[in-house]
């Protein structure tokens, strides 16, 4: 059954060289970062103190790192960026056993390695081994780079060991979605549901105190090892044990099923599709599942943070770096208030994370070019530059759909709790609209990268958004490691909730901006080679 494993590990190592590295590197800096943040924000043992304590009575920052803390650098560091790195190495893991089990199944390789000497479950454990090798790595280098920098080596080693034990368990997960699903895509989107009910579970437990909560969490396991605090070992019994369950039943699957095929039915569509007219039409059919569920995503996160937003007052018994943060980074009028400020911070935050959209239906449309179904679609009547148009239209319109629900959703809940519903509503929802040019400009440099290099263009648009996501205003300034960059689009966007007057040049430099790149990259798209 697992003949040939040797030579795929080797395999996919080689394929993981230009991936698996930018994982464990965003791990390592991750931690790094907040460490030097806790050090800069909280010098003193008075300081920490006093954060602590205002961490542990606001139920939405303590939720947001995994419960109550101490005033204690290394737990501080750890509970600040937990979350982060668990899910990070959760999402590696599960996109990379799908990556080398039912997407290679997808494209076909696997049934040709099969027709040599490799074995029916030699993929399965080509992936696991190195998935897990990933996540070892990343978990490894984490506790080193703390060790290094003179954190206590228990806690650092208790941290990393966590970290490695999240990516263990996702990426058994991610096996069993590949052996029940029919694609690599649901087996993804299956794959990135139980970790977003995770989170949401962990976190909804720690904010109300339903501790149930927490422990039904995957990731709730992993956050009650609590690294530098209490170091609970033992704990990671639980992860590593349903890990092992899990692998047994991916390998139980993989040995019964045929290739190509998944365990789960798949649901027929109907036998003929009258309203399919034209692009945009056929557009809407392959988007609309896609802005269904970050619609529903979208506004369950606002709806979140309305509800938290009854405590933006106590941002004012902030110690003063992190008011003078937002206060210098944010923009807008010297006499705005505080909570000005933090709606403008949520907002910026929807507003990276929608832009995010736009990069993936960009890379859909590639993968439907890469199956073959655009190109027979191209058979008809429809051309390949109405083919992609049709997508870039309803893709703007989806794009300023999110952001409506964003902010509709946000600004009525904090204008209910908080505020005065006849003008924050307007005002909050017209600040969220505002940032459209920016996550348009994103989705067009991902189109342009599509239609010129399209072998390429995966790894640029996700190189683009991380980039403005990373030099943007949303993280940099709120932990005040940087200010943002005038490279990135959102810097340009005036601080209109905080009394930054109104200035329609950025936004039409970007919509033109937009266009252009859009029409360069459906002129590739036209000349170059399809499929």
């Amino acid at each position: 059954m697992n003949a040939g494993a040797p030579v795929l590990v080797r395999l996919a190592l080689r394929r993981e060289r230009g991936i698996a590295p930018w994982w464990i590197l965003l791990l390592v800096v991750l931690a790094l970062v907040l460490v030097s943040y806790i050090t800069r924000a909280m010098p003193t043992p008075e300081r920490m103190a006093e954060y602590a304590e205002l961490i542990n009575r606001n139920s939405f920052f303590r939720a947001l790192g995994g419960g109550f803390v101490v005033p204690d650098l290394g737990y501080l560091a750890a509970w600040r960026s937990g979350g982060f790195l668990y899910a990070f190495s959760a999402l590696a893991a599960v996109l990379a056993v799908v990556r080398h089990t039912r997407a290679d199944e997808d494209a076909g390789r696997i049934e040709l390695l099969r027709a040599g000497t490799v074995g029916r479950c030699a993929p399965l454990t080509a992936a696991l081994l190195v998935a897990g090798g990933v996540s070892l790595a990343g978990g490894g280098a984490t506790a080193i780079a703390l060790i290094g920098i003179g954190m206590e080596p228990a806690g650092s080693l208790a941290y990393g060991a966590a970290v490695s034990a999240a990516g263990w368990l996702f990426g058994a997960i991610g096996a069993v979605f590949a052996q029940l699903t029919r694609t690599a895509r649901t087996a993804r989107a299956l794959g990135l549901y139980v970790l977003g009910a995770a989170y949401v579970l962990r976190y909804a437990g720690d904010a109300s105190g339903l501790l149930w909560m927490k422990w039904a969490s995957p990731l709730g396991w992993i956050h009650a090892v609590e690294p530098y605090w209490n170091d609970r070992w033992w704990m990671l019994a639980i992860p590593l044990s349903v890990s092992a369950v899990l692998v047994v039943t991916a390998y139980r699957l993989a040995d019964r099923r045929d290739l190509g095929a998944g365990m789960l039915p798949e649901r027929r569509g109907p036998a003929a599709a009258p309203g399919l007219r034209g692009p945009i039409s056929l557009a809407w059919r392959f988007q609309r599942d896609l802005l269904l569920k970050w619609g529903i995503a979208i506004a369950v996160a606002a709806a979140g943070a309305g509800g938290v937003s009854t405590m933006l007052n106590q941002w004012t018994q902030a110690p003063g770096v992190t008011t003078d943060n937002l206060l210098r980074a944010f923009g807008g009028s010297p006499g705005a208030g505080l909570v000005d400020f933090g709606l403008w911070a949520m907002i910026l935050i929807f507003a990276h994370v929608i832009a995010l959209y736009p990069v993936l239906v960009v890379q859909r449309m590639r993968a439907e070019e890469r199956s073959g179904r655009a190109e027979l679609v191209q058979s008809t009547t429809l051309t390949r530059t109405r083919w992609a148009a049709g997508h870039l239209v309803v893709l703007g319109i989806n794009t300023a759909v999110l952001l409506a629900v964003a902010g509709g959703v946000f600004g009525t809940l904090f204008a209910v709790l908080v505020g005065d519903p006849a003008s924050d509503i307007p005002r909050v929802l017209a600040a969220t609209l505002g940032t459209l040019p920016a996550v348009w400009l994103v989705g067009a440099i991902c189109m342009l990268a599509y239609g010129a290099v399209p072998r390429a263009s995966t790894a640029l648009a996700w190189a683009v958004w991380t980039a403005v996501a990373v030099l943007g205003r949303a993280a940099g300034p709120l932990y005040g490691n940087w200010g943002g960059s005038p490279l990135e689009p959102f810097h340009h966007i005036p601080n209109t909730l905080a009394g930054a007057p109104f200035d329609p040049a950025p936004a039409l430099v970007m919509a033109v901006l937009s266009a252009l790149l859009i029409g360069t990259g459906l002129v590739a798209l036209r000349r170059r080679d399809f499929g």
